[in-house]
């Protein structure tokens, strides 16, 4: 008797999926097996397979007509197939399936290097996440895609056609062109899919919808990326709510994920936002806004220590993430100076480790010293988990080194009244015409974190004992 998980999916989410599904388990029965069967229908995923399912099985079964997430099922055996064959033959599926999936092969040295070991945390990371926080993270990770090329096409607009682009005089040139693709294009779908994707994440599609009108309205509202958030909770858990205690007969069923939930929970979402919510929330947005374009010298080196500090105490995680949503919300609102600091505080672990363990080699293992390389790649490309590795090894020394280097390199960013336009890209953003404001600066912040990390690193951390000490050839950087 074999053990078998299964996915369906049609993409409607309505009939196919769930006579897949018991087609398939009329199969597996039939033939003696154990099957579960996840159903990603139109309200969402239901029977869902934990980790405890996956693990025990022995092969996977993806019966679907539209693009399944197979990350949970690395190193598993997967057979894939339609919705169709699932529901005409289920017992021949199952019988093809153990006879003919093929295993996700994971390298035995999958996790040796630094690249792997970082994708492993952020998976772990990503898999112990629940409840707001996941949602949250959710709506941003599909933002960020609008704000990276709205904000270097409005870079590029300025390069071509200078900081008035934008205006009538210059209509039809090349700069207006990708100025109106940037900033009414991509920029304006930033809080409604920010909103979307986070009502998604608690209500599966039928939040969707609710969702981004929740989020237009913040747009409109003036609510800003504060609106939008607000919208895309409310919307995914009224939608959630209506789904749960809104009983149909079955001949109704189907309207409920495409019409029912849809316009009752925009209904409820849009009249929050209209007559309760939006205003205050853009009053609230406005004043922070002109608090941080007024800042003064001294509360700027604050906001950037403090910013930078968040950066690189979980490197991230939940603090770090905090510290990044609230940079990329602002640039909807063409405040960009903390985008600026976050993203200089973000690169300087890796880079700072890096640093370290190419100057003060005694104090690295020889395997660190190796990973050091890739941190410093992952540094140069804002990717913070690379400090992660070598946290985990020795936290009380190298947590505190590289929060004290991020908060210079976002402090003295902020000082430097350094701006950035996109929420990502590392170094190869920065010679990009009008992507950052103060771009010597900029660096010189960069920089300066990054020697402050590293400095951080020979002060706390003692050399190694002899058995853990590199090679002297290895020190030296010769070979016997």
């Amino acid at each position: 008797m074999a053990v078998i998980v299964a996915i369906t999916s049609c993409p409607t989410g309505i009939a196919h999926t769930f006579m897949a599904a018991e087609g398939l388990q009329r199969g597996a029965e039939s033939l003696g097996h154990t099957i579960k069967v996840e159903t990603q229908g139109s309200v969402g995923a239901e029977n869902t397979l934990t980790a405890a399912d996956i693990a025990a099985a022995e092969v996977v079964i993806i019966a679907a007509d539209t693009k399944v997430d197979l990350s949970r099922f690395a190193g598993k055996r997967i057979y894939e197939t339609s919705t169709k064959a699932a529901i005409h033959d289920g017992a021949g599926v199952v019988k093809a399936a153990l006879a003919q999936a093929t295993t996700k092969a994971v390298s035995a040295g999958a996790r040796s290097d630094l690249v792997d070991q970082v994708a492993a945390a952020k998976a772990a990371r990503a898999s112990g996440v629940a409840g707001p926080y996941k949602h949250l993270m959710t709506g941003v990770s599909y933002m960020l895609p609008f704000v990276v090329a709205g904000g270097l096409l409005i870079a590029l607009a300025f390069a071509f056609g200078g900081i008035y682009v934008y205006e009538d005089a210059n209509r039809g040139t090349l700069g207006w062109a990708l100025f109106q693709i940037g900033a009414p294009s991509a920029f304006a779908l930033m809080v409604p899919i920010l909103a979307g994707f986070i009502a998604f994440s608690i209500a599966d599609r039928p939040g969707l919808a609710p969702g981004m009108i929740g989020g237009m309205l913040a747009s409109s509202t003036g609510s800003g990326f504060l609106g939008g958030i607000l919208a895309g909770f409310i919307a995914g858990y009224a939608t959630q709510w209506l789904n749960q205690n809104l009983n149909l007969p079955k001949t109704l069923a189907g309207l409920k994920p495409v019409l029912i939930l849809p316009l009752l929970s925009s209904l409820f979402v849009g009249l929050l936002m209209v007559y309760v919510i939006g205003q205050p929330v853009s009053s609230a947005l406005n004043a922070l806004t002109a608090w941080l374009q007024s800042m003064e010298q001294s509360s700027a080196l604050i906001l950037g220590l403090i910013l930078g500090a968040m950066m690189a105490f979980d490197m991230g995680g939940p603090v770090n993430k905090a510290a990044y949503t609230f940079a990329t919300g602002l640039l909807a609102s063409q405040v960009t100076t903390p985008m600026a600091a976050v993203m200089a505080a973000g690169m300087t672990p890796p880079l700072g480790l890096a640093l370290a363990t190419l100057l003060f080699k005694d104090r690295f293992s020889d395997e660190e010293r190796e990973a050091g390389k890739a941190a410093a790649v992952l540094g140069i490309s804002f990717i913070t988990e690379g400090a992660i590795p070598f946290a985990a090894k020795d936290p009380f020394r190298v947590i505190p080194s590289i929060m004290v280097g991020s908060a210079v390199a976002g402090a003295l960013s902020m000082l430097f009244g350094a701006t950035l336009a996109v929420p990502h890209g590392g170094i190869f953003v920065l010679p990009i015409p009008n992507a950052v404001g103060n771009l010597p600066m900029y660096i010189v912040a960069i920089l300066v974190g990054t020697l402050v990390t590293a400095a951080m690193l020979y002060v706390l951390k003692r050399p190694l004992n002899t058995a853990e000490a590199p090679t002297t050839a290895a020190v030296r950087g010769t070979a016997d």
